[in-house]
């Protein structure tokens, strides 16, 4: 527990930062990652209308039971391939890829190449 009381002020400085020069727009919205100790998130989001167009995490009816199966790289394998599958799906080819602060390793990498390997460019 000291270990997310200590790097989470960090986390959320590196996101403000790398926020300062990211943002979505309708043409190419961003891809945002949040991750827990249990459960990884990500949204379509587009900035310039403020809202979000798509969504996926492995609290998901279709995705719950993969999070039990493999551990979380592959949870966060299967998260982005659904985030990929449903922004083409709404009509998304390309997105900015917003890791939130996160280093690119582990499950943001796998989630991100995930989506990458169904066909979204970024």
């Amino acid at each position: 527990m000291a270990y997310t009381k200590k790097n989470e002020p960090r986390r959320l400085m590196r996101h403000r930062r790398l926020r300062k020069k990211l943002s979505g727009s309708q043409e190419r919205p961003r891809l945002a990652v949040f991750r827990s100790h249990h459960h990884i998130y990500a949204q379509v989001i587009d900035d310039s209308a403020g809202h979000t167009l798509v969504a996926a995490s492995t609290l998901d009816p279709a995705l719950r039971g993969e999070s039990a199966k493999g551990g979380k790289i592959n949870s966060a394998t299967a998260v982005g391939t659904s985030i990929a599958q449903k922004a083409k799906d709404a009509g998304v080819e390309r997105v900015v890829f917003d890791r939130g602060g996160y280093a690119y390793h582990g499950r943001v990498k796998a989630l991100a190449e995930a989506a990458r390997e169904v066909g979204l460019e970024f």
